[in-house]
């Protein structure tokens, strides 16, 4: 059996409805699991996919995460499926996210930035948040873009988060 998991990608922000989404299969009709944990608290579940005769199927899972007690701001999204041998967790794809209501209060959505020449994160939080000492927000949105907050070049996109 396979599993691609198509959304979410590597460090997308989400929010408290984590949407997971893909294409499963290799047998007639499949149970597969998914986890959204980061190593404190976790929402576990499962869904069927495969198309009847041994092929594969999309899946499309809204995975509710208010109720958990999540003290970081990354998240990992795991799918997999069970051997029904022993209980081991089989083909299991792990995708790291970021959970934007850590970072922002009432976090929705994000701006995209694009940085212009001289521009430093202290400004961009100033711009977006007004406050440079905020600049800690857009490090933590942005883990593929931003190694270190002192050095960001011109013609990078810095996701912005937004909350109420």
């Amino acid at each position: 059996m396979t599993i691609d998991v198509q959304q979410p990608r590597t460090y997308d922000l989400v929010d408290n409805t984590v949407r997971v989404a893909g294409v499963a299969g290799g047998a007639f009709e499949a149970n597969f699991n998914y986890r959204v944990h980061e190593g404190h608290d976790e929402v576990v579940g499962s869904f069927l996919a495969g198309d009847g005769a041994g092929g594969h199927g999309q899946f499309q899972v809204a995975v509710d995460v208010s109720g958990a007690a999540f003290v970081r701001d990354r998240l990992f999204v795991e799918v997999y499926h069970v051997s029904p041998r022993d209980g081991t967790e089989l083909d299991k794809v792990v995708v790291p996210v970021v959970f934007g209501p850590k970072i922002v209060p009432g976090y929705y959505s994000y701006l995209e930035h694009v940085v212009a020449a001289g521009e430093t994160l202290w400004a961009i939080a100033t711009r977006y948040y007004g406050s440079g000492n905020l600049y800690h927000r857009l490090v933590a949105a942005n883990p593929g873009t931003i190694s270190n907050p002192n050095v960001i070049h011109p013609g990078d996109v810095i996701r912005v988060p937004q909350g109420s």
